[in-house]
């Protein structure tokens, strides 16, 4: 593993040939989900590197202005409600660059998974459905998809057929899980590859939801 003040990298045991950028949660940071890479149990040589950056130091509106690692301003209780276009769509050009930087590094766009929880999922959401180069898949967890009222117009013909596994909490009090149900109908209406998963947690993440993510992130990258 390295880390710098903006990521967190854990490298595979041999060459890397693919990548997983995952985006961490509202007043977290990149070490939140270090600790998921062992507990996937993927196959010995996957050739998959783990990239988890950091989000910037904001202050957060709903918790009185105090500042915290925010990938955006949550505005109030509606997350959905009212939203921070400008720095969504800071952080969206963020996670382009981070493709970017892996894709100038000999991974191609194809063996890029963007994933995120809460926050990191929405921004996941929204810059991989806009994304102009194909990418492997899209892991949204406990989360919904910003800016919905723009999608349709501005979502990409690149990633229409990206699969896109969603994962959601029956009992999440912070994304309800009718902003998840409304994300997937949202993206079956348009014919997007997604696989819904609901779990009885909270807005957390469970080992039931670790499993099933190992299989879907086999399933995506595996070259043979």
């Amino acid at each position: 593993m390295s880390e710098t003040d903006t990521e967190i990298v854990i490298e595979p045991e041999g060459k890397a040939t693919a990548c997983v950028i995952w985006l961490h949660g509202l007043g977290a940071d990149g070490h939140d989900f270090e600790p998921i890479v062992p507990e996937l149990n993927l196959p010995s040589g996957h050739g998959i590197r783990f990239l988890f950056p950091h989000a910037p130091y904001m202050p957060v509106t709903i918790n009185q202005g105090y500042v915290m690692r925010a990938w955006y301003d949550i505005l109030s209780m509606e997350i959905a409600a009212e939203q921070d276009e400008a720095v969504i769509r800071q952080s969206a050009s963020m996670l382009e660059s981070l493709i970017e930087e892996q894709c100038a590094q000999g991974i191609s766009p194809e063996r890029i998974v963007l994933a995120g929880f809460s926050q990191g999922g929405a921004i996941a959401l929204h810059t991989a459905l806009r994304y102009e180069k194909r990418i492997a898949g899209i892991l949204a967890l406990s989360t919904y998809l910003p800016l919905v009222e723009r999608f349709d117009s501005e979502r990409s013909d690149a990633n229409r057929e990206t699969p896109v596994f969603i994962g959601h909490g029956t009992q999440d009090p912070i994304v309800p899980h009718s902003l998840g149900v409304q994300t997937r109908r949202v993206l079956k209406d348009l014919d997007y590859k997604v696989e819904w998963h609901e779990y009885p947690m909270a807005h957390s993440v469970c080992m039931e939801e670790i499993r099933d993510i190992g299989r879907w992130l086999e399933q995506r990258l595996d070259e043979s």
